[in-house]
């Protein structure tokens, strides 16, 4: 009789759980799911144009190939060889968005030069590359303000007076176009800490300015990553990356560097950032930007 009712408490106790499990199932997948999904930013992966080193072909070509791979969208430059016009209509055909642009004279043509002329150009490539960002459906132009080249005419304060100036002459426009001004950190002396690029932005006290921030280039200045991001907060409009070891100070491939990844990850959920997360490294073919794309699988925590 034990055997009996002990093989029958058994069977019920199995009832009962596979019952539960059926019920329930659903929902704990769904606990699970959103658990899981809470842990990881919602991102979209893009390269620069410049990456793509498909020799001899179109702009369709080239838009076709990073689609296929996995890519979703992609930065442009501002002035460059590209008809804005005719990459825009190869991006819708294939189905990618050209989600940014990045004024690619901004370094020699510089906003804080202390000839007047030349800011006065600088001043055009920004105005150009808004209008070209309104023609690509693009929603942000990525600024590199100023370089502090010396101690006399090119100096910190400086810098952050030509580029203040600038930015603010072209706040209308961008206004107007539905572009926002996006300042990148970068190696020139200017921008080195969160709470220095937090100050700049807010001076201008308009959402269409913020910054992109790039999760590589400021490891050498000590301040990790995920602070910057939890600092910068709503501010951050985008952000790129490639792989920069602090110990050793070189670059190298995406992932092996010293970037806290997880801790990156984990800060983007924080401040509820969504949208592009772009690569900036050497491309090549296809075989190569496949690699990148495994790559940015790996540290974004987009890998299946």
């Amino acid at each position: 009789m034990n055997e009996s009712m002990n093989r029958r408490s058994l069977l019920r106790g199995a009832f009962v759980a596979a019952a539960s499990t059926a019920l329930a199932g659903p929902l704990a997948f769904d606990a699970l799911g959103a658990a899981d999904a809470a842990a990881k930013p919602r991102l979209r992966k893009a390269v620069k144009f410049g990456m793509i080193g498909l020799k001899g072909a179109t702009i369709e070509e080239k838009f076709a190939l990073i689609k296929k791979i996995g890519y979703e969208g992609v930065e442009m430059d501002s002035p460059s060889g590209v008809n804005p016009a005719e990459a825009a209509a190869a991006a819708k055909k294939v189905g990618i968005e050209i989600h940014g642009v990045v004024i690619s004279t901004h370094w020699g043509t510089r906003h804080s030069d202390p000839d007047e002329k030349v800011r006065a150009k600088a001043f055009d490539h920004l105005i150009g590359a808004l209008k070209d960002a309104k023609t690509y459906g693009a929603s942000t132009v990525l600024l590199v303000p100023g370089v502090v080249k010396n101690q006399t005419d090119e100096n910190f304060d400086l810098v952050w007076q030509r580029s203040t100036a600038a930015v603010k002459k072209a706040l209308p426009t961008a206004k107007e176009l539905g572009v926002k001004i996006a300042i990148e950190v970068v190696w020139n002396n200017f921008i080195t800490s969160s709470d220095m690029l937090i100050k700049y932005v807010d001076q201008f006290n308009d959402p269409a300015v913020g910054a992109y921030f790039d999760c590589s280039n400021m490891i050498k200045y000590g301040e990790p990553s995920a602070t910057w991001i939890r600092k910068l907060g709503k501010r951050m409009l985008k952000f790129d990356f490639k792989g920069y070891n602090g110990k050793t100070n070189k670059w190298v491939p995406i992932g092996e560097g010293t970037e806290d990844w997880p801790e990156i990850r984990k800060a983007l959920v924080e401040i509820g950032y969504e949208g592009w997360a772009t690569s900036e490294v050497g491309g090549g073919g296809e075989d190569k930007l496949r690699e990148i794309a495994k790559q940015m699988d790996e540290v974004l925590g987009l890998k299946a």
